[in-house]
């Protein structure tokens, strides 16, 4: 082998080596991505049930819950067109209220969410864009009428 040809195959080698490096990272974090969706997209069936997901919406009035061991709490999501009920385990933010925006991760579990964490909307600059966006037209539901 002459020097020229053992030079093409050790750089043929390492574009080889460098380009299954990139699929790899890309794959692994491909794996690793989390979408958002609306309580609209999950009852939709966009999602497809045990998959790692993120909701937001408003937290409906009147639906939070705390269950007796202290830790776990119930409560509802909605976009203002369809409501998922939610169970967390663990400390809620301290800026978690009724009637204000949330973004929870989790799972979706035959029509319930399963959330890991909890996160309190502080002001718009904090939500994703699509949060935002579906906030923008939620109006909460008259009582009483």
């Amino acid at each position: 082998m002459t020097k020229k040809s053992k030079r093409g195959v050790l750089i043929a080698l390492a574009v080889g080596i460098l380009t299954a490096s990139a699929i790899l990272v890309m794959s692994a974090m491909r794996e690793n991505i989390v979408f958002f969706h609306t309580p609209s997209d999950l009852m939709s069936g966009k999602v497809s049930d045990g998959a790692q997901t993120r909701i937001g919406g408003m937290v409906e009035k009147g639906s939070l819950e705390r269950l007796a061991n202290g830790l776990d709490f119930k409560f509802r999501v909605t976009d203002g067109v369809r409501v998922i009920p939610v169970r967390y385990t663990g400390i809620l933010p301290d800026l978690f209220r009724e009637e204000q925006g949330v973004v929870a991760e989790g799972k979706l579990r035959q029509g319930n969410f399963e959330a890991s964490s909890v996160l309190a909307k502080h002001d718009e600059n904090y939500m994703p864009r699509e949060v935002s966006e579906a906030l923008k037209n939620y109006k909460p539901p008259v009582v009483g009428k």
